[in-house]
């Protein structure tokens, strides 16, 4: 089974493999409050990752042990999350009565109405939702599955470093629980999440803290890097640090920064737009940004100025204590990164 509804696995890193950095959270709960014990982040070797797919195992697990070596975690048990894209879902109808064997033997033998490849390439798993209802006499059960390869190529980055992969969640599942913590008073009403990646922005509308509309768009933070590299002739490596740490000449912001910006938030508006024509019953009441791009100065005014509505930048630790080990400014610095890194670490607390 994938593990994608493991209902406890005790305490948790959780660890968000991205295109260019790995995010690594733990948490720990007192009563009702969350506390930071450890969190970081370390960048990948170009090209580990392409697209969320891991293409180099090894570069993968080498970065993540030099980031577990430098943020010493009290657990080596781990969630991770695969991309939507890798994972088809479907909800399906069922008998009430049966045992979770019999359901999970049922599904195999209808597999292949639902998945496309065969069965003994494929990990699946399913969670019962509750009674369905067009016929209470029967259950609404939520089935997921991926290519078995998407699982093992995580677990063996993860191997190398010394961890155990003990649950494996959907990144949108993850947003999902962060979402709650980072969006306050607005998490009942429409909000869209904008999830700003190394080269794809995210936009999740949110009704409710569920996700009922996601478009992905191949723009990301990465256009930014790679326009400082070829302006200033500085590597990659370089051009992350400076953008991060503000290193660069006086006409980066006019010349650089903010064509970056302007291009950024028309493919926004653009996503934002195409949802209002699909469903204009649902309307979105204000902006959460997300992502390793999104506190790049300039972007929240900006967009706030585009589109009409209150743009805040996802924070999902506000309310929650720091451990002795944490860096208070670095983490505050990090929090809209650490969206789907918090949501894993939550599933310690299923």
């Amino acid at each position: 089974m994938l593990g994608l509804f493991s209902k406890k696995a005790s305490s948790l890193l959780g660890i968000d493999i991205g295109s260019t950095s790995i995010k690594l959270l733990e948490l720990s709960r007192s009563g009702n409050r969350f506390r930071v014990e450890a969190h970081g982040v370390e960048a990948l070797p170009v090209n580990a990752v392409v697209e969320k797919n891991i293409v180099e195992p090894d570069g993968v697990g080498h970065a993540l042990s030099r980031l577990l070596a430098r943020v010493r975690p009290g657990t080596r048990s781990a969630a991770l999350a695969l991309a939507g894209s890798a994972v088809i879902s479907k909800v399906i109808e069922m008998e009430a009565g049966l045992s979770d064997d019999d359901r999970e033997s049922l599904l195999k033998v209808d597999a292949d109405q639902y998945i496309p490849y065969p069965l003994d390439e494929a990990a699946i798993d399913f969670d019962v939702l509750g009674y369905s209802a067009r016929n209470p006499e029967r259950v609404d059960v939520l089935l997921a599955a991926c290519r078995k390869e998407h699982i093992e190529v995580r677990q063996a980055a993860l191997e190398l470093a010394g961890l155990n992969a003990r649950v494996v969640d959907l990144e949108v599942g993850a947003l999902e629980r962060s979402f709650a913590l980072a969006a306050g008073s607005t998490a009942s009403a429409g909000v869209a999440l904008v999830d700003i990646g190394a080269t794809l922005t995210t936009l999740n509308v949110m009704q409710e803290g569920q996700v009922v509309y996601s478009r992905e768009q191949l723009f990301g933070g990465q256009q930014l890097t790679e326009q400082i590299q070829r302006r200033y002739g500085l590597s990659a490596e370089e051009a992350g640090l400076a953008k991060r740490q503000v290193g660069l000449p006086d006409d980066y912001a006019s010349e650089v920064l903010q064509p970056f910006l302007d291009a950024l938030a028309e493919q926004v508006a653009r996503a934002l737009q195409f949802y209002r024509t699909l469903a204009p019953q649902r309307p979105v009441d204000s902006l959460l940004l997300a992502g390793g791009s999104a506190s790049v100065p300039g972007l929240a005014p900006l967009l706030e100025r585009r589109l009409g509505v209150p743009v805040l930048i996802a924070n999902p630790f506000a309310g929650m204590s720091l451990g002795a080990k944490v860096d208070a400014a670095a983490l505050t610095n990090d929090a809209p990164a650490l969206m789907i890194a918090c949501g894993l670490a939550l599933r310690s607390f299923d």
